[in-house]
């Protein structure tokens, strides 16, 4: 039985390359200071003493600064490459996370955590570029997977060390995140040679291959990844003050559901996508996870206040993100050529910005006036509406678009 598993995880691992290792390696040190993100809206409500509305505003900010971020992020990677452009967001992104911690006048704090978000997030493009070119189309689903396996595992890292000095002192999670930014900058320049970008731009007919904003069927999906996202960030943006409010959970144990998220992903999703790439297309998958973390949040409701069933909810969530985001970056990839991979990848950066944005607003101001009950029953119907719209494009482009 030991080995039988040990063989299952081995295979999920192979075949991938050597730089698709090694930019998983600099996104697991750099995830591992990621706390500020996690706790923004409880520093600001209990560390601030501001209205969760205010809260709301702030990580709308940073939405606002993903967006303008990933869109400046995603011309650059096409006109200069993926190189550069990473290691001068994970650098200046540092500079900017222990900048902020020292912000505590409102104005000044939103303009702040905007200039963040503008240099952490335009990053996503040229990093999303990177995996696509570092790996082939038939690791391709996997290699993100890895990059996610990364990033999650340094979120449980992160998270479970944010949650204990968060009880402590909330400024300090500023100093770890800039500092483990900057230290993932030198790593990269370390560990990564660099690649420059071989596209010449004395061939006209280049300049105007493939854009994504006249390709309709990724426009009708993009939308369907901010309405999915809006749902999904709230367990980043809502679900840990609802923990803390109305379930009384402390930010110590947040922490470690913070963590749970990470780990599980990071144990399971590799040889999930292993068993299920070559089984299904990928928009199936995508459904059935957007019903899955619908299911999830609606359990909030119905579940009585307790840790354990806490955990059961971030778990459902979970296994529904592990089915939708790996699929997602499959699907936008297959839709792309190296000319135009940096203005897909920041469109559907964009996407995840755009929800950002309204992700905080919309569950701070649903809670406010008519409860999390509300909320959660909410963000429910908002996934199955996702379900069905991503039903609608797989049935409209199976023969046009590209095994995933």
């Amino acid at each position: 039985m030991l080995a039988a598993t040990a063989k299952i995880y081995k295979n999920a691992y192979s075949g991938l390359s050597r730089q698709t290792w090694l930019l998983s390696v600099v996104m697991l040190i750099n995830r591992s200071g990621t706390m500020v993100v996690g706790f923004m809206s409880l520093y600001i409500v209990n560390g601030l003493g501001w209205k969760l509305s205010q809260a709301g505003v702030v990580m709308a900010c940073f939405g606002a600064g993903s967006i303008v971020g990933a869109y400046f992020g995603g011309k650059i990677t096409d006109r200069f490459g993926f190189y550069k452009l990473q290691v001068g967001a994970l650098a200046s992104g540092g500079m900017m996370f222990i900048i902020v911690g020292y912000l505590k006048a409102y104005i000044p704090l939103c303009i702040g955590t905007f200039i963040l978000s503008l240099c952490n997030e335009s990053f996503r493009p040229a990093n999303s570029t990177a995996i696509a070119h570092y790996s082939t189309v038939q690791n391709r689903t996997r290699s993100y997977s890895l990059n996610r396996l990364a990033i999650n595992l340094g979120w449980a890292v992160g998270g479970a060390l944010g949650g204990f000095l968060a009880e402590f002192n909330y400024s300090v999670l500023f100093w770890v995140d800039g500092c483990t930014n900057i230290a993932a900058a030198g790593l990269m320049l370390f560990l990564l040679p660099p690649v420059k970008k071989n596209y010449d731009y004395k061939i006209p007919h280049q300049k105007l291959t493939g854009s994504p904003y006249s390709d309709r069927r990724y426009l009708f999906f993009i939308l369907m990844v901010v309405l999915f996202a809006i749902c999904f960030l709230q367990l980043f943006f809502t679900q840990s003050l609802f923990f803390k409010k109305e379930w009384h959970i402390t930010e110590s144990k947040i922490g470690i559901l913070m963590a749970f998220n990470g780990l599980l992903i990071a144990f399971v999703e590799m040889v999930l996508i292993y068993f299920l790439e070559k089984r299904s297309r990928g928009l199936f998958y995508i459904r059935i996870g957007a019903l899955l973390t619908g299911l999830g949040y609606a359990m909030a409701n119905i579940l009585s206040p307790a840790f354990t069933n806490a955990l059961f909810v971030v778990g459902i969530v979970t296994i529904g993100e592990m089915l939708v985001l790996p699929f997602m970056n499959s699907y936008w990839i297959s839709r792309t050529n190296e000319n135009n991979r940096g203005s897909y990848a920041a469109l559907y950066t964009i996407a995840w910005s755009v929800a950002q944005i309204i992700a905080p607003t919309f569950g701070s101001q649903v809670t406010e006036h008519t409860g999390f009950n509300m909320l959660w029953w909410t963000v429910g119907c908002i996934c199955v509406v996702v379900a069905g719209g991503i039903w609608w494009l797989d049935s409209k482009s199976r023969s046009s678009i590209k095994s995933i």
